[in-house]
């Protein structure tokens, strides 16, 4: 893909694929925005978290005795 191409893409919106205005950015109108918003307050999208295991010891992995 030439390198004119792919910035061309990246100045899409990511809900529509409509080329974005400035005053939305990154989307291409307030309806965007707010889709995107809406699916974020909806719990649609979630940012994954890696669940520590409770049996660690402490920050190095070492005990934490205070002796």
């Amino acid at each position: 893909m030439s390198p004119r191409k792919s910035e061309a893409l990246a100045r899409r919106c990511p809900i529509c694929g409509r080329p974005r205005m400035e005053t939305f950015k990154p989307f291409c109108s307030k309806q965007c925005a707010d889709i995107d918003l809406a699916r974020w307050l909806s719990g649609r999208y979630a940012i994954p978290a890696q669940e520590s295991d409770e049996t660690d010891s402490g920050p190095e992995g070492g005990t934490n005795d205070a002796t």
